[in-house]
């Protein structure tokens, strides 16, 4: 904790500019070697980015690691879910197809994958057949982005952090081996829990870029210090049980103290380069995706504690 804090509070709040996804890259992965909690990247990753955008890959990318700490760190990863029919587990189409020892193929297409056309490997949702209720037995399959039969085809740009590829990703035929296929649930191991994981990394993302644009721009010390606080509680979330009802009680309070910190800025954007101000008037749509999905979990998370058990 005392060693991102005196990042955060001691760093150089002057990041150089990145061009691309790849000079972001560079920059995460030797914040990588600095830090070893994925959160603590997070953290690190927002600060030195120069645009929301890149914080939020930092973030992305942080969770990623979190969710799957096994995964080689020098690699970049994308979580393929969202199909046609969205990302619920009864609109998952991919199919997993063979058998458990051998000559197992993927084959179907994700309509919405984040940094697609960056990652070195793909996580990919698939079903491997229904259950006897008929629900889809999802999977976890773990895949390089350029194996034959993949196709990326990267997506016009979002009308916010523009920098943030977003791809269409096509399976067909897609040879898998057996030890590619993750243990567990797909859906209750990975995918549901990521949702809790992205928003308490990319928060701390966010976080971490306010306060280097806090101290730049010369912000009260009393607007610099709530702000720190915001991130030890996120920073303390992000450790916690992603599957917990206190959990997300909890990270939605702290989302609503964001909220009304960053609400309650209001003429210190003046005291921001304009580059900086302008970028961030049309990026901060991006902190109200998944509204509807935060709300559900909250209301679920409040009758799970109140119903007598």
């Amino acid at each position: 904790m005392d060693e991102l804090l005196r990042f955060l509070l001691t760093e150089p709040p002057t990041p150089a500019p990145l061009g691309s996804v790849g000079d972001w890259w560079t920059r995460h992965l030797q914040l990588s070697a600095r830090f070893s909690l994925p959160v603590d990247v997070a953290f690190a990753g927002g600060f030195a980015a120069d645009r929301l955008g890149y914080a939020f890959a930092s973030g992305y990318h942080s969770a990623l690691r979190t969710l799957l700490p096994e995964l080689p760190p020098q690699h970049r990863y994308a979580l393929c879910v969202t199909e046609a029919g969205g990302g619920h587990p009864a609109a998952m189409q991919t199919q997993l197809t063979g058998s458990g020892e051998g000559a197992l193929r993927l084959e179907g297409t994700k309509a919405f994958v984040t940094l697609g056309t960056a990652a070195d490997e793909l996580l990919v949702v698939a079903s491997e057949g229904q259950d006897a209720q008929g629900r889809n037995r999802l999977r976890l399959v773990r895949i390089d982005s350029r194996r034959e039969g993949v196709t990326v085809t990267e997506l016009p740009e979002t009308p916010f952090v523009p920098e943030v590829p977003h791809a269409e990703l096509r399976l067909h035929e897609v040879a898998v081996a057996p030890e590619e296929v993750l243990p567990g649930d797909g859906y209750e191991r990975y995918v549901k829990p990521f949702r809790t994981v992205e928003d308490c990394h990319v928060f701390a993302a966010v976080l971490g870029w306010l306060l280097q644009v806090a101290r730049r721009s010369g912000w009260p010390d009393e607007v610099r210090e709530e702000l720190l606080a915001l991130a030890v509680t996120m920073r303390g979330l992000a450790q916690a049980d992603a599957a917990s009802p206190a959990v997300h009680l909890a990270l939605a309070g702290a989302i609503d103290l964001f909220r009304r910190r960053v609400d309650g800025l209001g003429t210190l954007w003046e005291q921001v380069d304009a580059p900086t101000r302008e970028r961030w008037e049309r990026d901060r749509l991006l902190l109200n995706i998944a509204g509807k999905v935060r709300a559900k979990r909250r209301e679920t998370a409040r009758q799970k504690l109140t119903t007598p058990k």
